[in-house]
């Protein structure tokens, strides 16, 4: 079944049809753009959703970052931000795949629509002038047979005249004849005619229009079947990036699935444990003797009268909760509880550190390049690199003051003291050589300390020495600890353990084993049960 068999006679039916396509076509691509638009404002949403709640710069050296909660909800953030680029792909190639090519091929099949259209109509045409030729030749005959009638009548009549003459009975007979002639001739053009007709119009019928009709459903079927691809390129780009998406929600499911409220607990406390001891008991001070009792502050106390007593008393707070003025910043990091102090005191060296290696490090490159420009002066002037010499050795010169500054106080901040006694110690490296600084702050000479190693303990150098002190409660190890710097002893999970020596404040417990062996573990790593 065709449509130049079966709808020969439905031209307007065919038009309006293969018009009602195209117009489809129109329709799908605008819907898919307005599709791809709401793709892009989607991902834009949700870009600057991610970009609203992710952290600034100057916010990542926040003590919350280091949560793992903190950390895990970056993640998210930055996996939202991949599936947003993933919702502008799919925005993208809708654009290309479906809505460009949709668009170039409508235009194609328009023209091809016109193109059947215009020789239709000039088949139409054509038919149509043949039929007037037609009609003009029918009138044409009708006309000239009726007059070579009446001229037939006209004839006979004269000659049945007795009135008329010889020569008008001839005349009219002359007259008539030609008359008949004429029509005679315009029968044959109105017969030659009707055949030309005819055989147009069978042309036009059976071989013209539906060779157009079948043209045309040609295309029409044509387009269907490219819309139908379209259809299927709205799922198929989808689908296309279905297994990125899968990817950015699996690492948002990590993420929650990383979240260790444990270790969280534990940066809290290495972020904020201040190193104080508990206050002790407050003594009965006897205002009525002016004799200062109180051993919070000193056991060799001049004696003061009762109003100074009272007056100091209540310049101390040891309340929890009380609200606190924030103290001032100072360099060497002294309005910081001890514990925070040493950390920033190390942060601040490391990070000198790094600096001075760095300036180091330019130093020595300028010095080759300055080598390398006097055994070949073409190459360039050594005296154009002496301001930037220069500069280096101030750079490096005023590093290692700031470097011996911070030395010293942390130094300081890890001598013994009346409640923390504290020495910085490092790692051992890998020819078995330690690297201690001295109370005094001063460093050894044998090794240049790595700080990236260094970590805070309380320590008894020479404890090994000592007789062996009572234990004064038993711990479990919650968790293994290797053990690996000088002065720690190893445990593994579920190890019990004699508690020889409380926390200090330091977050570090010594403890012994069964066989002996004496060292420091961290406190956070073990519950311990103290003896009554």
């Amino acid at each position: 079944m065709d449509w130049g068999t079966d709808l020969w006679d439905q031209y307007d039916i065919i038009e309006k049809h293969s018009q009602s396509g195209l117009e489809l076509v129109e329709k799908y691509v605008k819907f898919v753009k307005e599709r791809t638009e709401v793709e892009q404002n989607y991902a834009k949403q949700l870009r600057n959703l991610s970009k609203k709640y992710n952290l600034k710069r100057s916010s990542k050296d926040e003590p919350e970052c280091r949560l793992s909660s903190y950390q895990s909800f970056l993640e998210i953030l930055n996996e939202m931000n991949d599936y947003a680029g993933q919702r502008e792909l799919i925005a993208e190639n809708m654009m290309m795949n479906i809505c460009i090519d949709l668009t170039k091929y409508l235009q194609d099949i328009k023209q091809e629509r016109k193109t059947y259209l215009m020789e239709a109509k000039k088949a139409q045409q054509s038919l149509e002038s043949t039929y007037k030729q037609l009609d003009s030749s029918k009138k044409r005959f009708e006309r000239e047979w009726r007059e070579a009638d009446r001229a037939a009548l006209y004839a006979e009549k004269t000659d049945q005249d007795i009135n008329a003459t010889k020569a008008d009975v001839e005349k009219a007979k002359q007259q008539a004849h030609m008359r008949a002639h004429i029509a005679e001739d315009c029968k044959n053009d109105y017969a030659a005619q009707l055949q030309k007709f005819n055989k147009e119009q069978n042309q036009f019928y059976f071989n013209d229009m539906p060779l157009i009709f079948n043209k045309l459903q040609d295309l029409d079927e044509r387009r269907v079947r490219k819309l139908a691809q379209g259809y299927v390129l709205f799922s198929d780009t989808e689908k296309h990036v279905m297994p990125i998406i899968g990817k950015c929600l699996e690492g948002i499911t990590k993420a929650g699935t990383n979240v260790n409220e444990r270790n969280d607990s534990m940066v809290v406390i290495e972020q904020n444990k201040s190193g104080f001891e508990r206050p002790g008991d407050l003594e009965f001070e006897d205002y009525s003797q002016g004799i200062n009792r109180a051993s919070s502050d000193s056991s060799l106390g001049t004696p003061k009268g009762p109003m100074e007593l009272l007056s100091k008393n209540k310049s101390k707070n040891f309340w929890l909760f009380s609200k606190r003025s924030k103290p001032t910043v100072t360099e060497d990091f002294t309005h910081l509880p001890p514990e925070q102090r040493r950390k920033r005191l190390q942060q601040r060296r490391e990070e000198i550190s790094k600096e001075l290696q760095k300036e180091v490090d330019q130093s020595e490159a300028l010095g080759k390049m300055k080598d390398v420009y006097e055994k070949n002066p073409q190459m360039g002037d050594p005296a154009s690199l002496a301001s930037q010499i220069n500069q280096t050795s101030q750079n490096i010169e005023r590093l290692r003051g700031e470097l011996n500054k911070y030395e010293t106080w942390l130094a300081e901040a890890g001598g013994r003291g009346e409640t923390l006694r504290y020495k910085t110690h490092t790692f051992n490296n890998n020819n078995g050589a330690h690297d201690v600084h001295s109370p005094d702050g001063a460093q050894s000479d044998e090794s240049t300390p790595d700080p990236s190693q260094a970590i805070y303990a309380e320590f008894d150098d020479d404890f090994e020495d000592e007789e062996l002190t009572a234990p004064i409660g038993k711990c479990t190890a919650m968790y293994n600890f290797p053990g690996a710097s000088e002065g720690t002893i190893c445990m593994q999970e579920g190890e019990v353990l004699s508690v020889v020596e409380e926390d200090k404040g330091d977050g570090w417990t010594r403890v012994r084993r069964n066989n002996g062996d004496e060292g420091y573990i961290p406190t956070s790593y073990v519950t311990i049960n103290l003896t009554e």
